[in-house]
């Protein structure tokens, strides 16, 4: 083997296992850094007390002309229903057979 190709391989090998070498290091470094943050999060959550979150805040939107119609047209809606809920079905039959009686008694007493 030559002095060029023994000085090569050897400067290869050596910049390979240094290369290997920091690399390794890097990667455990790595490791025990984000081991020592996360022990001491759980460290610090132990004996700080945590701060409550703030309540979120609602959003406001402006509203497009479509939804103010959609929302008119259910306030309308549900006035409708509500009082077709609160009838009293009874009463209004009653009241509506006294009318048309009074009615048939007029006709058949002007005959």
């Amino acid at each position: 083997m030559g002095f060029t190709t023994g000085f090569l391989g050897g400067v290869t090998l050596t910049s390979a296992v240094l290369y290997l070498t920091i690399s390794l290091h890097t990667q455990n470094r790595i490791t025990q850094a984000a081991l020592l943050r996360q022990q001491r999060g759980v460290l610090a959550g132990f004996y700080e007390p945590k701060v409550p979150e703030p309540e979120p805040t609602s959003r406001e939107v402006p509203v497009g002309l479509a939804e103010m119609a959609k929302d008119k047209w259910n306030r309308q809606l549900e006035g409708i229903v509500r009082g077709a809920y609160n009838t009293d079905w009874r009463r209004l039959r009653e009241s509506a057979e006294d009318r048309v009686s009074a009615v048939v008694e007029k006709i058949r007493e002007s005959k």
